[in-house]
C-alpha cells in the first residue's frame, strides 16, 4: 500500500479556514490532512510534530508562514510550504471559502470532486 501524502493546514484559530480545508481532504484517497492554528486560543495548535509529520504545510496568510519560521525555523528547513493568500473572511465550510481553497491547492496538489460541483 503506497504512503499517503500528508498536508497539515494551517490558519490563525483553527477554526475555519483550515478546519474546512482538512474536512475537504477527510476521505480524498492518496492523502492525509490536519489541521492547526498558530494563535494561543487556536482549536488545536500548530507543534513540532505536526509539522514533522507533514510533507507540505499549508498556511492561508503570508503571516502564518512568518510565525511559524521564527518558532519552528529547524523544522521547516526542510519542509515544502505554500501561502494561498485566503483572508480569515468565511465561515467554517462556507460555498465561497470551499471554492478558494479548491481552486488555490489545485496549483501545488490534487484537490477533492465535491458532490454538486
Amino acid at each position: 500500500m503506497a504512503a499517503s501524502f500528508k498536508i497539515l493546514f494551517v490558519c490563525s484559530r483553527n477554526r475555519r479556514r483550515s478546519l474546512t480545508a482538512e474536512r475537504l481532504y477527510a476521505d480524498f484517497p492518496g492523502y492525509e490532512a490536519r489541521s492547526a492554528g498558530t494563535q494561543p486560543e487556536a482549536r488545536i495548535k500548530v507543534t513540532p510534530g505536526l509539522l514533522g509529520w507533514a510533507d507540505l504545510v499549508v498556511c492561508m496568510e503570508a503571516g502564518h508562514l512568518r510565525r511559524l519560521r521564527q518558532k519552528y525555523p529547524d523544522v521547516l528547513a526542510a519542509k515544502e510550504t505554500v501561502v494561498l493568500h485566503i483572508p480569515d473572511e468565511f465561515d467554517y465550510m462556507n460555498p465561497a471559502l470551499v471554492d478558494e481553497l479548491l481552486a488555490a491547492l489545485s496549483d501545488y496538489v490534487e484537490v477533492p470532486d465535491l458532490p454538486g460541483a
